[in-house]
């Protein structure tokens, strides 16, 4: 046998939800890995002290048990598993693996057991149900009643929201209630968040980005309390996932983000990320409101009761310490700026894209973690409003897809090295089975900016290239097509030298019987020209009329502008025009629905107001004016037919065609005839006065 065991698609409840992920038996610990939130539970080997083996729902499950208390089940091993781990647990971990059978009965009384962090339901000492403690979110009690109240969960479809237990008196210990005994057991081990004494520490008017506002955040042992003006806020650390030290574009803003699962809900609303934002030049002293001694008994020096320096280090060090998880900032990634961040836009606003050395992490809004081991592959896709910007798309395993779009095309080699160095699957890399032998070439190329398109476009057309060398042999056989040779030597009806070249041809034809005679074009016929239909006339705008109604769009638009604005300062108008259709196309139906109603009011302002318009007489003048005009347009209409039907009388009569030439003597000589007849005339007419 090996030195580990590793079982995929084990399962962990979660608040009533089933989370999958990977389960490790090595010599010297149990690791399992959620595969859903990447959280890690390492157990030591040394503190294991009990392991059962159950028949539960999703076919056999592990329950662990460690010597400080704690209670750890995983689900879905299958029968066969039973052997080989119960001999690796007597090998390495010298605990025998005892199975453990569930009752099935269905009865609703037993014994209600304490142990550890679970309350346990026995009915004849076989277990009906467990329930975690630490799903218990109230505790209230009754006359012999005791109620719980658990968390709810949002990833569950049903959802357990409360559990009673009937507790009978005792009659042999009169001193204390059961009641409040069995409130008290649970209330001990619950998470139930209550604020007894005072905080660790308080950060007063921190700027929030998500949830948006001020909030005082109060430090307590157990829980993180954050007070607004209109809500607050308490955040158990036991929810806490992940704490993150940003550094913003502008290198004088910091961003802490705290991951959070479950999230924080305000109404329909989830928050799974707090980002709080500091300025790097805003400094404090601390004083913990602790003694020096507990200080360091607790936090085993890596707090001291006076601190000072930076706002966000202060903060981020007291998080580090209380939720004693690290903190991740960005990795070896320098942008084309030299910033550690890409400047994108995400859905309808813009952010900053954080590439790390586990994931991506996209701030602020909506706020996106993505680790490497849930990305299934990304492509480097092209921008679809100008060429100076690229789109990067990521998907993940479980088939969704994040689209970061607008980013700078001199961003484009540093982050297609980051990917390559990652080893992340790119998708638009090229032919997947053609070109796998090209792949280590792109990886070693020393080339400052490597262009995947450019790669691909070279395939494919290698490829076309190949296809199409059969009909480049069938093309050669063709005759070619010399436009200016075939005829030249024949002339134009309307060359000079026609008749030239008629002449030769006629007394050539016995000195070329044997060669092939080429025949002379045909004169086109000349086409008779149609007359044209008269142009549709536009509509004259009525200026005194009412103003037509606007769209749903434009009504909402008009009161978001200002409000864009405001959120992307120095943003420019085709930009908003742009971030306005992206946000109206994320609005739900319920919001759509209230601009749409008040377009339809705005459509019935309008055509009752231009009904009284018409009743009143308006529209009359204009009418009128397109009366005159039409009539006027119709004599001018016949002035043109008259004038052109003379023309072609003239051009008619005449038998033979006249050149220009021709006419402009014609046309001289009858002047001067005209003025020699006059004289004569005046002549005479001196001569007999």
């Amino acid at each position: 046998m090996g030195d580990t065991l590793e079982f995929n698609e084990i399962y962990q409840e979660v608040k009533g939800s089933w989370n999958d992920g990977r389960l490790r038996f090595s010599k010297q610990n149990v690791v399992y890995k959620s595969s859903k939130t990447g959280k890690v539970d390492s157990i030591p080997a040394s503190e294991l002290n009990l392991a059962q083996w159950r028949r539960v729902c999703l076919g056999h499950g592990i329950k662990l048990g460690t010597s400080s208390g704690h209670v750890y089940k995983y689900d879905g091993f299958r029968d066969t598993d039973f052997e080989k781990i119960s001999e690796f647990f007597k090998t390495n971990y010298k605990l025998e693996l005892a199975e453990k059978d569930m009752c099935v009965k269905g009865w609703n009384w037993g014994t209600a057991k304490f142990s550890g962090p679970l309350l346990s339901f026995d009915v004849n000492d076989n277990t009906a149900f467990e329930v975690p403690l630490s799903n218990v979110s109230q505790c209230a009690t009754g006359k012999n009643e005791v109620t719980l109240e658990f968390h709810q969960n949002d990833d569950t479809e049903v959802s357990l929201m409360e559990v009673r237990f009937y507790v009978p008196p005792s009659q042999s210990d009169e001193r204390q209630d059961p009641v409040e005994a069995f409130a008290q057991s649970v209330l001990s081990k619950a998470d139930v968040i209550q604020a007894t004494g005072d905080a660790v520490c308080i950060f007063k008017e921190l700027q929030c980005l998500t949830p948006r506002g001020r909030y005082d955040i109060r430090i307590y042992p157990t829980f993180l309390h954050l007070h607004g003006k209109t809500f607050d806020y308490k955040i158990p650390y036991t929810t806490v996932l992940r704490l993150f030290l940003l550094p913003h574009k502008d290198q004088r803003q910091m961003f802490f983000v705290i991951s959070l699962d479950p999230p924080i809900k305000q109404g329909q609303t989830r928050y799974h990320f707090l980002i709080l934002l500091f300025s790097k030049e805003e400094d404090i002293s601390l004083t913990l409101n602790m003694s020096e001694e507990d200080v360091e008994r607790r936090f085993e020096g890596k707090l001291s009761k006076n601190m000072s320096g930076s706002l966000y280090e202060m903060v981020s060090r007291v998080m580090k310490a209380l939720v004693n998880r690290k903190i991740t900032v960005p990795g070896n990634f320098q942008g084309h700026s030299g910033a550690q961040c890409i400047t994108c836009s995400y859905k309808a606003s813009s952010g900053l894209l954080y590439p790390l050395e586990r994931g991506f992490i996209y701030v602020h809004k909506p706020p996106v973690h993505l680790r490497f081991e849930e990305i299934s592959c990304v492509n480097f896709a092209r921008g679809t409003t100008t060429t100076r910007s690229f789109d990067f798309e990521i998907e993940t395993k479980q088939g969704n897809q994040y689209t970061f779009s607008s980013i700078e095309r001199e961003e484009y080699g540093k982050l297609f090295d980051f990917v390559n160095a990652k080893k992340l699957n790119i998708k638009n890399r090229g032919f997947k089975e053609g070109m796998k032998g090209n792949i280590d070439e792109y990886s070693d190329s020393d080339e400052d900016q490597h262009d995947a398109y450019l790669e691909r476009m070279k395939a494919e057309g290698k490829i076309r290239e190949e296809g199409n060398d059969s009909d480049e042999s069938d093309a050669e056989s063709d005759e070619s097509f010399n436009p200016g040779e075939e005829d030249d030597d024949i002339a134009e009806e309307y060359d000079s030298n026609a008749s030239a070249s008629d002449s030769s041809e006629d007394g050539d034809d016995s000195e070329d019987d044997s060669a092939k005679k080429k025949k002379a074009k045909k004169p086109k016929p000349v086409k008779e020209k149609k007359e044209r239909k008269p142009r549709k006339e536009k509509k004259q705008k009525d200026t005194g009329g009412p103003k037509r109604p606007m769209s749903a769009y434009m009504l909402w638009l008009n009161s978001s502008r200002e409000r864009i604005k405001s959120e992307n300062p120095g943003i420019s108008i085709t930009e908003i025009s742009k971030k306005a259709g992206e946000m109206w196309r994320q609005l739900g139906k319920d919001e759509k629905e209230e601009w749409d109603t008040k377009a339809g009011e705005a459509k019935r302002d309008y055509d009752k107001a231009k009904k009284e318009y018409k009743e009143s007489g308006g529209g009359s003048a204009s009418v009128s004016k397109k009366e005159s005009k039409k009539s006027g347009g119709k004599k001018d209409e016949k002035k043109r037919k008259s004038a052109g039907a003379d023309k072609d009388k003239e051009r008619s009569g005449n038998d033979s065609f006249k050149s220009r030439e021709f006419i402009e003597t014609s046309e001289s000589s009858s002047d001067s005839d005209h003025k020699s007849k006059s004289k004569r005339k005046k002549e005479e007419e001196r001569r007999t006065c």
